[in-house]
């Protein structure tokens, strides 16, 4: 199918004379070995953030990007872009002792807003306001994680974005702070003993490079997560190390569990970010009585990197756990901790071969609410704990996803929220204590959105052939009286790893793109992700890889096919992961997009895990100094830094591409962003051929994502939809 598209997409004359990129210093002199292979990595000197001449670079290119989309236009789409978002929205409550919590925004605020209420129906009021502790919005909270009695409560705040967090603790009822800062934290739960005296958390030991500087600009490898139990009102310094595994550095430690009783610790130690994942345990009991002091003994339960788990109860010392082992669709599993062996396990709720469990809680002492995925969309049913028998499904929903839920063990009531790509969110609550079934699930709270009117737009999922015959499904969003046009303005998103699932999500800029570009969103569900379980992450993980971007490239195909689009009207976006992919894809086929927006992209497959938490993706993508050659040959041959270069077709030139980053990104540190950049400006750029853009965009004071304030996300929005305008000639109506 490849050669039908190739003279699609001719040279597109833009509203600008060519670019003229800022002189970027080239060092050919660095060069690599890899199993013999010599390897130039001229940009090497754009890994120091720190340098007077990075420092350079970031701000030469940011104005030659910002002298792009600072266009009159923009300001037009600034207005109706804040606009989208300025509507009220919620998230689920969560009880803890007596009261509710629940998180709202009441619209264009930087972040969400954490309030209280006495019932259900008394007056909230404000708890946590982050908005309150800077001016530009960039401290967001990373977790509020509350005492068993909920009369103290643990939480992380981050700063600009970066993935470092300090913990403060609070005693509810006064609203004041204990004196204690911890610091060194990152990717930890907050896990209370239930005699509310502490809680357990896992840190890093100060990084050497920068003396043990956190502020998420660093760019130095962090390793030897330990974990450590802080008693509430002491310094961080007397905290006690209760478990670390010195001889596996790169073990991650954060993901702990307190049993529901109270009696145990669990460890889910875990050597990459794919989901494989170990169990150990740790009895509380006659620790808690003395006082922890020491390091606690660590049994294990699984010893082998092979499956995911994840905790959902205990009854004494048998824990329920949600797995894939055995199940690429997911069970829920009894284990008994006093005898391990996989032999001994008990099958509570067994594999479904049409719908993957995603999740589990327990409800009402005695019942489990079970989260599925079919077909990419969400399904709720109840069950028994006990044997698992089936009471009801919940089958209110069409094509949507349960994205939050809350409700305990010992509550009779529990709360869902349900999105899709037209519903801002609906939060039901269901009430277990009449005891009647079947149970109705009612609305507690209705997001609206002033402006949008659902019933103008509609959702479809299509189902297509990926290159080897694989069905793929996609969503694709348009207005109700679209008629295929052939040549609409579309926008194809996407992801394709870690496990990750792109589900059915209210994103107002997505229905400002269909409304305002009077245009066509798709977002296919491509092999890497878990939507299919694991069989599907499988299928576009390590040396599969290559079938992420087969998916991506037979989506935009069967849009072209249906006569949905044309190459010169597609634009193709993805951030960290989903970088990567644009990367690759607009490597591979540049003759089949018009332009390739990649956030915050994975983009050096040969260096990326020499940077902060890089090395946890080896288990994801396989590294280039594993000691494996086949891994290598891999990734060379899809690092988008590594394969940039002319289509052989003269007549077709590189799609416009912006690269988006920020400078306090430490998870994927924005260096692999600023290499491409200066190797598609060097090697494409300078041509008379290409007269399409290749512009970088670095924010300031933001990082990855996670707790990026609002009026970043509009104004990012707001640039990537100039830049349509500017380099394809998209029409956007205000």
């Amino acid at each position: 199918m490849h050669m039908q598209f190739c003279l699609s997409l001719l040279l597109i004359s833009s509203s600008f004379a060519k670019i003229e990129y800022p002189q970027v210093r080239r060092d050919d002199s660095v060069v690599d070995s890899y199993y013999g292979v010599q390897i130039k990595d001229p940009y090497r000197w754009l890994e120091n953030p720190d340098s007077e001449e990075v420092k350079k670079f970031v701000h030469s290119q940011n104005e030659v990007t910002r002298s792009y989309v600072d266009q009159p236009i923009r300001s037009e789409i600034l207005k109706t872009l804040t606009t989208a978002y300025d509507y009220t929205r919620y998230k689920v409550p969560e009880k803890h002792g007596s009261s509710y919590y629940f998180y709202k925004n009441t619209g264009t605020q930087n972040q969400d807003v954490f309030y209280v209420q006495d019932s259900l129906t008394s007056e909230p009021r404000v708890f946590f306001d982050p908005n309150a502790l800077s001016e530009d919005g960039t401290v967001s909270v990373y977790d509020f994680s509350f005492s068993d009695n909920g009369e103290l409560v643990a939480y992380g705040l981050s700063h600009k974005g970066s993935d470092w967090v300090t913990i403060r603790v609070r005693n509810v009822s006064t609203g004041v702070d204990f004196p204690e800062v911890l610091e060194q934290v990152k990717f930890s739960n907050f896990e209370w003993t239930h005699d509310n005296q502490g809680f357990f958390y896992a840190r890093f030991p100060p990084t050497s490079a920068k003396k043990g500087r956190t502020d998420g600009t660093e760019t130095d490898k962090v390793s030897n997560q330990k974990i450590y139990y802080h008693r509430v009102s002491s310094d961080q310094t007397k905290d006690v190390l209760v478990a670390e595994f010195p001889e596996h550095p790169s073990w991650l430690l954060g993901h702990l569990t307190v049993t529901r009783e109270g009696n145990y610790l669990l460890v889910f130690p875990s050597e990459g970010a794919s989901g494989e994942i170990l169990v150990y345990y740790a009895n509380l009991v006659e620790p808690l009585k003395s006082g922890i002091r020491s390091k606690l003994t660590l049994i294990p339960v699984v010893s082998k990197f092979e499956s995911q788990y994840e905790y959902v109860t205990n009854d004494e010392s048998i824990v329920y756990f949600v797995t894939n082992k055995g199940a690429p669709n997911y069970r829920l599993v009894g284990v008994d901790l006093n005898n391990p062996e996989e032999k001994y396990w008990s099958t509570v709720v067994p594999e479904n071969s049409n719908r993957v469990l995603q999740w589990a809680f327990p409800i009402n002492q005695d019942k489990l609410v079970l989260g599925y995925l079919e077909d990419v969309k969400s399904k709720l049913e109840l069950r028994f704990l006990g044997n698992g028998s089936f009471i009801q499904n919940f089958d209110e929903f069409s094509i949507g996803t349960i994205n939050s839920y809350s409700g305990r063990r010992d509550h009779d009531e529990f709360f869902f929220n349900f999105v899709s790509f037209l519903t801002p969110g609906r939060v039901f609550r269901v009430d277990l204590s009449k005891g009647q079934v079947p149970y109705r699930a009612e609305v507690h709270t209705e997001v609206v959105a002033p402006g949008l009117d659902e019933t103008k737009f509609v959702t479809n999922q299509v189902f297509f052939s990926s290159k080897d015959g694989t069905k793929v499904p996609m969503f694709i969003i348009h207005r109700k009286d679209y008629v295929p046009q052939k040549n609409s303005p579309t926008y194809i998103y996407a992801y394709g790893g870690f496990n990750i699932n792109i589900l059915p999500s209210f994103n107002p800029e997505r229905v400002a793109f269909v409304q305002h570009f009077d245009g066509v969103y798709a977002i296919p569900n491509i092999r890497g992700g878990g939507e299919y379980g694991e069989t599907w992450h499988q299928g576009g993980r390590l040396l599969n890889k290559q079938n992420s971007f087969d998916d991506f490239q037979a989506a935009a195909e069967y849009l072209i096919s249906h006569n949905y689009t044309v190459p010169s009207k597609i634009v193709i976006n993805g951030g960290s992961n989903g970088g990567f992919l644009i990367g690759a894809c607009v490597n591979q086929r540049p003759e089949l997009y018009a332009a390739g927006i990649a956030q915050v992209g994975v983009l050096d497959l040969l260096r990326y895990q020499k940077f902060t938490i890089g090395y946890a993706w080896c288990s994801e993508y396989g590294c280039s100094d594993d000691g494996n050659q086949t891994h290598f040959d891999n990734l060379y041959k899809l690092s988008p830094l590594h394969n940039v270069r002319f289509p052989q077709n003269e007549n077709v030139q590189y799609p416009s591409v912006l690269l988006m980053t920020g400078d306090h990104d430490d998870r994927v540190v924005p260096l692999h962003s600023y290499k491409l950049a200066a190797e598609l400006q060097y090697t494409i750029g300078r041509s008379s051929r290409q007269t399409n853009p290749l512009l970088l965009k670095v924010t300031t004071s933001v990082g990855h994502g996670s707790g990026k304030p609002t009026k970043v996300k509009i104004a990012e929005f707001a640039d990537i939809f100039t830049f349509l305008v500017q380099a394809l000639g998209f029409t956007f109506t205000p």
